[in-house]
């Protein structure tokens, strides 16, 4: 095996190697978010329409990110366990066969998106120049749909690799060219006319294509993993197959969360434009007040995969409880601090008070369930990794369905805003606690299962 196809997680003290792995994600995870939070400060200067447009392509956008990430979630699981058996021809068909899925998934995307733009939003309760301003982005958001597919798939492969130093690199150069090209595009510079909300969507999907291109060329130059030799139709269905059978649960848990959103969005929308924005902008925050969850999250799929492919059992159980106790840690910390310096930094985005009024309410409330939705989302990963994606699925449709959304709608008939923003802290909360004891009684079927 060559030896930068090792398995890299099997060995080393698991505090810091799980702290070492997560600290490049977190540069990562935190230039997505200034990418997102990029689009949403210079559109906040264009107008609070534009602003509340951008708010409702919010969840759309994350349901075609969410089917993908489901298939890069399916993939990382499987090679993981690949790496950490040492089985390389399994590892390079299952990375070739993932991103020929990505292509076929983004094509199918661009084709039903684009035919579908003003019907759909208008169902999420947008009309008038806000559903014009969406489609103006959309249009060409989804014509760049390929370039966010390939490069989320291509960096989970990456990191099932025990590389997360060169995801995290991609991921915040891209956050750097969408910076440097949003102002141009959207108020123009020189020669360059003001494009508005369309100069949002040209940089993103410019910024996109670059890690796409990036990504696709590490695999292939560097990791050579990227082959179409003896890969026959067979083998490609059976790679297809099981990629699905953890990727269509996965993307339907991450489904769930933009569907939810889009649902709370349409409940929202009857206070006015100026609570969607608000909305959006808290959402847009939380991504960023959560970047430690989610890239240690994005480490533990690797990590407890390889070391599971390799029997070690006991650092699988010691990497879990590690984990759960950043997690949490980070989240008080983080719910703290916001809670405090909330008003200021929602007034960085826009200072229509109702917007402002809107999103701090948010952060003063959800932020407190940080750390029980961290323990959720290592949770969802352990289980995908376990082969109990439909477990993951579950608890993510009971956080979702059962609970957030009828207490939502609950709550806003007695208490307003804060009735529907008090139900997302009770639903992670009751479902964070559940799932912590779910992924333990299955890791323990797992080892005591003799094939594992």
């Amino acid at each position: 095996m060559a030896q930068n196809h090792r398995a890299k997680l099997t060995v080393g003290n698991i505090p810091t190697q799980l702290i070492k792995l997560t600290l490049p994600m977190i540069v990562g995870m935190i230039g997505m978010v200034v990418f997102n939070l990029t689009d949403t400060f210079f559109l906040g200067q264009l107008g609070t329409d534009q602003l509340a447009a951008l708010s409702f392509t919010f969840p759309v956008v994350l349901i075609v990110g969410s089917l993908v990430k489901g298939i890069g979630m399916g993939t990382s699981a499987i090679l993981s366990k690949y790496i950490g058996a040492h089985d390389m021809d399994n590892v390079k068909h299952t990375a070739t066969n993932s991103l020929l899925l990505g292509l076929i998934i983004s094509s199918i995307a661009v084709i039903i998106g684009l035919s579908t733009i003003r019907p759909l939003f208008s169902l999420l309760g947008a009309e008038g120049v806000i559903l014009d301003y969406i489609e103006d982005y959309m249009s060409i958001w989804y014509y760049g749909t390929i370039m966010v597919v390939i490069p989320m798939i291509g960096n989970e492969i990456i990191r099932a690799m025990g590389d997360t130093k060169v995801p995290g690199l991609i991921m915040g150069v891209s956050a750097f060219v969408n910076i440097i090209l949003d102002p141009i595009l959207i108020f123009g510079y020189g020669p360059i006319p003001a494009l508005g909300i369309q100069g949002a969507a040209i940089a993103t999907v410019f910024a996109r294509s670059i890690t796409a291109v990036t990504s696709v060329s590490i695999l292939y130059f560097r990791e050579k993993i990227i082959t179409f030799s003896n890969n026959s139709f067979t083998a490609l269905i059976a790679a297809w197959q099981k990629i699905l059978y953890i990727g269509i649960p996965n993307s339907l848990i991450q489904m769930a969360l933009p569907v939810g959103a889009g649902i709370i969005t349409r409940m929202l929308s009857s206070y006015g434009p100026n609570v969607v924005a608000g909305y959006g902008v808290a959402t847009k925050i939380e991504f960023f007040a959560i970047a430690f969850a989610n890239a240690l999250t994005s480490v533990m799929g690797p990590f407890i995969g390889q070391n599971l492919g390799s029997k070690l059992f006991d650092r699988v159980k010691t990497g879990l409880k590690v984990g759960e106790l950043y997690a949490m840690g980070s989240g008080i910390m983080i719910a703290i601090l916001l809670s405090i310096f909330a008003h200021p930094i929602a007034s960085i985005f826009n200072k229509a008070p109702e917007v402002v009024e809107t999103t701090v309410l948010y952060i003063r409330i959800v932020s407190f369930s940080f750390g029980f939705q961290g323990i959720l989302k290592i949770s969802t990963t352990v289980l995908n990794v376990l082969n109990k994606p439909f477990h993951a699925s579950m608890i993510i449709f009971i956080q979702t369905f059962a609970l957030y959304i009828p207490l939502a709608k609950f709550g806003s008939s007695f208490a307003g805003l804060t009735g529907i923003f008090g139900a997302l802290f009770i639903s992670y909360f009751a479902v964070g606690i559940l799932a912590h004891f779910l992924v333990r009684r299955n890791l323990q079927q797992y080892i005591q299962t003799p094939s594992s």
